[in-house]
């Protein structure tokens, strides 16, 4: 696929994505809105459906670090049922956690969404080895009941649209050290070597470094 291809794959990526997860928030499982197929990954077998499949890799082209699934998963049926497990082509099994205090499992008539803060995971480790941004990868999702449930999803970087779904863990770029510090250390040397540290600042942290600098300046 060439680069103007796979920019305009990841585009469209993006606002199919955008428009059809603030559709799902906003009308919930049942409403005519989710009856529209959207444009990005989606699929129904059963009593399983799923939408908004994506697999986010690391922002940056260089990094190893793992990669990510996101979708929303949503059970029309009358009994619960459990995700067991997630493969995609070429990378293997994803690693899955269930949500801080939940599960894996979802119940009749509810849904699970997989990525993003506070939501269940799937974390690829080998997430640059078979695949690629722009791609549309083969993912296949098990259930204790329906199965085996296939589709292909866009592969995009965790940037713009997609940056808070992405891997929580963003490696530095090959090639980049952390600085260490000097034999006589003075202000200067602790300075430039927080900013040599500041590569493997996750969203988080800098969302923490802010919110200190904020409030240092309230007072």
């Amino acid at each position: 696929m060439s680069s103007s291809l796979r920019r305009g794959a990841l585009a469209a990526a993006a606002i199919a994505f955008s428009i059809a997860s603030l559709a799902a928030c906003g009308a919930g499982n049942n409403a005519q809105t989710l009856e529209i197929k959207p444009d990005n990954a989606a699929t129904a077998v059963g009593d399983i459906k799923i939408q908004n499949a994506i697999v986010v890799t690391q922002p940056d082209l260089e990094s190893t670090g793992p990669a990510v699934i996101a979708a929303t998963l949503f059970n029309d049926g009358t009994t619960a049922q459990k995700l067991e497990s997630i493969t995609v082509d070429g990378s293997g099994k994803a690693d899955l956690k269930p949500a801080k205090g939940q599960s894996l499992t979802i119940p009749a008539g509810g849904s699970l969404v997989l990525g993003g803060e506070n939501n269940a995971s799937a974390v690829l480790d080998s997430g640059r080895e078979a695949i690629k941004d722009g791609d549309a990868q083969k993912i296949t999702f098990t259930f204790s009941k329906t199965g085996e449930v296939s589709l292909r999803a866009f592969v995009v970087p965790a940037e713009s649209y997609f940056k808070d779904w992405g891997p929580a863990e963003v490696p530095a770029a090959p090639g980049e050290e952390t600085a260490s510090p000097t034999t006589e250390p003075t202000g200067e040397a602790t300075e430039e070597g927080a900013e040599g540290d500041g590569s493997t600042a996750t969203p988080a942290d800098s969302a923490s470094a802010s919110a200190t600098e904020e409030a240092a300046a309230g007072h």
